[in-house]
């Protein structure tokens, strides 16, 4: 029986062993390309997730994760990681947004059976839907800690839009791409969070 290694010549031999150190030599690349975009962003999604948890531990292992998540998509061309490293990380967070708010539940139950004190309801205890102004135009003026703390008063959504819109500089589209929702939302929670903060920081102002 005749096989494909009996046509095979010392250049076809050559040939494969050139495709496979090229190919090789690509993936080096691509995961260089990789470990340099995650550096760039790493420390922006850390202050992102430390602001929506109020826990660095939790947002240290948001990161991780989300950092773990993008290397499925390495081979995705180079301008789609920031925004599906993004996507990631926002479902992350909202995972943990979910996650914390039955850890409450099962806490306040757990606390009221023991008779410690009435259940809470974190929707109760929410921060209240509101507003605020783009953040290049208030870091000038206003002292760092309190835009953060203003941003961390913000509802989980309005948060995410009003940090996506103003330091990542993504666009309305690619924003409700992220965050999976309409235009008109994001408009909303964008619009509301500018309202909000604006308020807020008034008192900062020199």
């Amino acid at each position: 029986m005749i096989t494909d290694s009996q046509f095979e010549t010392p250049t076809t031999g050559y040939f494969r062993q050139y495709v496979e150190e090229e190919r090789d030599a690509t993936s080096v690349q691509r995961h260089n390309a990789m470990n340099h975009f995650l550096a760039s962003v790493e420390k922006k999604a850390f202050r992102m997730a430390d602001i929506a948890t109020h826990n660095r531990d939790d947002a240290l292992e948001i990161v991780q994760e989300t950092m773990l998540g993008l290397q499925r998509y390495i081979e995705r061309p180079e301008n789609e990681w920031k925004p599906l490293f993004y996507s990631i990380l926002q479902r992350r967070i909202n995972d943990w947004h979910r996650h914390n708010m039955v850890r409450t539940k099962v806490m306040a139950a757990v606390q009221w059976l023991k008779g410690e004190q009435e259940p809470v309801n974190p929707i109760d205890t929410a921060p209240a839907q509101s507003s605020c102004q783009p953040l290049q135009r208030l870091e000038g003026e206003l002292s760092t800690h309190a835009i953060i703390d203003a941003l961390k008063s913000l509802p989980a959504r309005q948060q995410q839009a009003f940090m996506l819109r103003g330091w990542e500089g993504f666009s309305v589209k690619e924003t409700a791409s992220i965050m999976a929702c309409s235009e008109g939302s994001i408009k909303t929670h964008y619009s509301r969070a500018v309202h909000s903060m604006r308020g807020q920081l008034e008192a900062f102002k020199p």
